[in-house]
């Protein structure tokens, strides 16, 4: 098996990013963890042009490009995955705001990363969101993810104060994307208290529970917004 898994070819990224010497940066980085990294660009024109022609596996791309510097990360994201439903891409904001996070996700999760910029520094973090969002799953920065259940937790009646602190752990993990298994991992416990935690929240949040893992974030992120007001 692992002989297999060293022939898998690298995973084709393009990075989008209007700031020179970062994109050069996160270009030899990515490089560095066997990327194989086939464009650049700078604005949003570019981004969609290099991506019609190189059709890369994966567009690690900033929120703010020219030539207005608000959402042509978003924008461009829609329209890749539009007209490139097999390439994911990964978002980077310098801001946790979550009206950012709703405006990427209004249409799903497949295939989209959301990640804060300070997380370029944490290279883990970002080769786990690129091989995630490349195989059509779904992340989510921890800090946003904390910021929206810390936020909807304290409104008045909020099913979330009714969770567990492991409960919560749960909920939280779920909603970055991980699986049973990674949440088992991360938490160090049995599968089996995974499942059970995860079937509480759930039955709590009146939610069903799906075996898909982009449906599970899907419906907490559903919850989450419609919970409170955006």
């Amino acid at each position: 098996m692992e002989h297999d898994k060293a022939k898998e070819p690298p995973l084709r990224v393009l990075i989008a990013e209007d700031a020179y010497l970062l994109r050069e940066g996160t270009r030899l980085l990515l490089q560095e963890y066997g990327f194989d990294v086939v464009g650049g660009a700078a604005d949003y024109q570019e981004v969609l042009d290099q991506c019609r022609r190189l059709k890369p596996d994966v567009v690690l791309m900033d929120i703010r490009m020219p030539p207005t510097f608000t959402m042509e990360g978003i924008r461009a994201a829609h329209a890749i995955r539009a007209e490139l439903p097999d390439t994911g891409v990964v978002i980077l904001s310098q801001h946790d705001d979550e009206s950012y996070v709703w405006e990427l996700l209004k249409g799903g999760v497949s295939g989209f990363g959301y990640l804060n910029k300070i997380r370029v520094g944490d290279v883990d973090q970002v080769v786990r969101a690129l091989q995630e969002v490349a195989a059509g799953g779904s992340v989510l920065d921890p800090r946003v993810v904390d910021r929206l259940l810390l936020l909807r937790s304290k409104k008045p009646g909020s099913p979330l104060s009714t969770l567990t602190p492991t409960e919560y752990q749960v909920l939280r993990l779920m909603a970055e994307g991980k699986n049973n298994e990674r949440i088992r991992n991360e938490l160090s416990v049995a599968l089996g208290t995974v499942e059970k935690r995860a079937a509480s929240v759930f039955a709590k949040l009146g939610l069903s529970e799906e075996k898909a893992l982009n449906r599970r974030v899907a419906a907490v992120l559903i919850y989450l917004r419609e919970s409170g007001t955006v």
